[in-house]
């Protein structure tokens, strides 16, 4: 795993100079302690040829295959073609022998260079045979243009900035920073997006001017101009009836070519487990495979509630692992400062928290390790799933029915003010039921909603926003699924929004800043469309979750990791805010340099921070989010 950075310019006197280059490429030591390198070529003229752009590429390495090869910036043999790479291709040996077969040779044993002699024979057609997580550049020097692209589930990142003749890119937004004149213009709709999905979707990003590459796409910069397209367009209304138990004997199949092709590593490898059952099933898999004690590692907080290393370490125990738990009291405040300048731009998921101290854990032992993320979103793993059932079952009740339970007599049912109260889930559930199915999950995933955000809101920030609505994200995902089932739609939208921007991103960034790399078997593409052609009670019984997962591999985990409650990666965020960040969060959000931004009404604020410390409501995420936008901004903002 590595960090990338690099420009194109046509102006030579706006060329990239070599101590530039370094500082953008130096800030992603993280990304890549093992390895450095760098190319640059000027602006290039001779008649009666066309003008050939200056390039300047950087990279960082995390060695993992090929250790004492597979330098970068790499080139083919004439030097026509040069590459930064960041990720895994897990089938590149397959392809090698394929390439060699065409007449190509090789001087390394990294999959790196096998990405430049299949796009020497493909063209742009070399993304679809790719097995794996990657962001990448191509410099392809004959025909003059940069070529930009993204894996097809958005796992590693790619940020971009155009203006009249030059292109910036990187792995990560403080690479870009790095140069003096892209400006630090904050685009208040991306903040208005921030407030509601806890995240900026692609292709925002905080600053007007810098974009996200969109997962599964490519962009091609020539003659002064970028041009993107999609290379992977799944059917997301492509539903496909297979004969009883067909699809859980494939899923098995597949899932266990994904983790055996992701165990290939020339460092120490292990998997995270928490002991639900994404985890425990890659983790099974991982220690069948492998001829020696698979390395599974967790963490346990001291809060019973957010604690799963009792069910991680009995799992580890069944499956024979070599387990490792580190118990973690977080230092909050210490700890939030610097998440905040690992991600660049306000991140609002609060499971960053535990998913660093995770992988710093982890670390200490292994460079690699293998996740279960994807699980959820593929097979309709979250609670709010079930929700979306029941509530398609009320949509075809008799209209009088559906107008009782939509009437506003659960606003007075009393609720605790703990995250997951049943009470004040069943709340959530009722109050969002006069809704459209659209609208209605917006509502349930949303963190400020819209009338929130309304109250929060000065009139100067209202004045700033655009007419975009920040929902346009979500309403287009959701036209891309028009005719599959309610449960089925809504997981979709989360693989295409929320899986991308929020888990893949949380993880990379997270495993990235311990200089870990992350690979998350679920993910392989292969697997991603045997889901999307599922019909939905492969996925659930009833409201009985992941049916296909439980009859895949039922045989192959602990029978108590499938009795075990969903739980999330969580943190107690609401026991903070009453306590260890009560003083800290309202100095913060009420310091006068905070006020002064004129994004938030006073009132508002102070409204929010004493209904959560009284225990009226609980304001936990919405606080954390001020938090991480103020604690933002002083890092990026007014230190620059």
């Amino acid at each position: 795993m590595c960090g990338i950075t690099g420009a194109v310019w046509t102006d030579s006197s706006q060329a990239i100079d070599a101590a530039l280059l370094q500082r953008m490429t130096g800030v992603l030591t993280h990304r890549g302690p093992d390895d450095a390198g760098t190319f640059t070529s000027a602006v290039h003229m001779e008649a009666p040829y066309p003008m050939t752009p200056g390039v300047a590429l950087g990279f960082r390495r995390l060695s993992i295959i090929d250790l004492t090869g597979s330098h970068q910036p790499m080139a083919n043999e004439d030097g026509s073609i040069w590459i930064v790479f960041n990720g895994e291709i897990y089938n590149f040996r397959d392809l090698r022998r394929r390439l060699e077969g065409n007449g190509h040779c090789f001087s390394t044993n990294g999959d790196t260079e096998t990405i430049i002699h299949l796009y020497e024979d493909e063209d742009l057609g070399f993304l679809n045979h790719l097995v794996g997580m990657f962001a990448l550049a191509i410099w392809d020097r004959n025909k003059r243009r940069l070529i930009l692209a993204r894996d097809r589930l958005g796992q590693k990142p790619l940020v971009y900035y155009q203006d009249a003749n030059r292109l910036f890119f990187s792995s990560e937004l403080k690479s870009l920073l790095q140069v003096p004149d892209i400006p630090r213009d904050i685009d208040p709709n991306a903040i208005d997006e921030y407030l509601l999905y806890q995240y900026i979707p692609y292709p925002n990003t905080i600053f007007r001017g810098i974009r996200k590459l969109p997962p599964a796409h490519y962009g091609i910069y020539q003659d002064g101009r970028l041009s993107m397209e999609p290379y992977w367009v799944p059917d997301l209304n492509e539903e496909v009836a297979r004969p009883p138990g067909e699809y859980p004997k494939r899923l098995r199949e597949l899932a266990t070519e994904s983790v055996r092709l992701r165990l290939q590593s020339d460092v120490p490898l292990g998997v995270f487990l928490s002991g639900g059952m994404d985890s425990s099933i890659v983790a099974a898999l991982a220690q069948k495979i492998s001829d020696e004690p698979i390395k599974t590692f967790s963490i346990g907080f001291p809060i019973k509630e957010y604690d799963e290393s009792a069910a991680a370490r009995q799992v580890a125990e069944s499956l024979g692992t070599d387990h490792l738990t580190l118990r973690v009291d977080p230092d909050c405040i210490n700890m939030l400062p610097k998440l905040v300048w690992f991600f660049d731009e306000p991140f609002g998921d609060s499971s960053a928290i535990p998913t660093y101290y995770l992988a710093r854990l982890a670390r200490d032992y292994v460079t690699v390790a293998l996740s279960g993320d994807g699980g959820d979103e593929l097979f309709a793993g979250y609670r709010r799933y079930r929700a979306v059932r029941l509530a398609d079952w009320f949509d075809r009740l008799p209209s009088p029915i559906r107008h009782v339970a939509t009437s506003r007599f659960w606003q007075w049912i009393p609720s605790s003010p703990r995250q997951h109260s049943r009470v004040r889930m069943f709340k959530r559930f009722l109050e969002a039921l006069s809704l459209s199915s659209g609208p209605r999950y917006a509502d349930w995933v949303g963190v400020f909603k819209q009338h929130q955000r309304g109250i929060l809101y000065s009139d100067a920030f209202i004045e700033m926003l655009s007419d975009q609505d920040p929902l346009d994200f979500f309403k287009a995902r959701f036209r891309h699924v028009s005719h599959r089932d309610a449960v089925t739609t809504v997981s979709l939208v989360d693989m295409a929004s929320y899986l991308p921007c929020d888990i893949c991103h949380k993880v990379d960034i997270a495993s990235m800043a311990n200089s870990l790399e992350c690979r998350q078997p679920f993910l392989d593409h292969r697997i991603v469309e045997e889901a999307i052609r599922m019909p939905i009670h492969e996925k659930l019984h009833g409201i009985r979750a992941k049916w296909v997962l439980r009859e895949a591999f039922g045989n192959l985990v602990p029978r108590g990791v499938f009795r075990r409650p969903k739980r999330g990666f969580g943190v107690p965020l609401d026991d903070w805010f009453r306590n260890e960040l009560k003083s800290f969060t309202h100095d913060m959000l009420l310091d006068p340099t905070s006020l002064a931004r004129g994004y938030f009404r006073e009132e508002a604020v102070r409204n929010l921070i004493r209904e959560h410390t009284e225990g009226i409501f609980n304001h936990a995420q919405r606080l954390w989010m001020l938090l991480v936008l103020e604690l933002w901004h002083r890092e990026w903002i007014d230190s620059s």
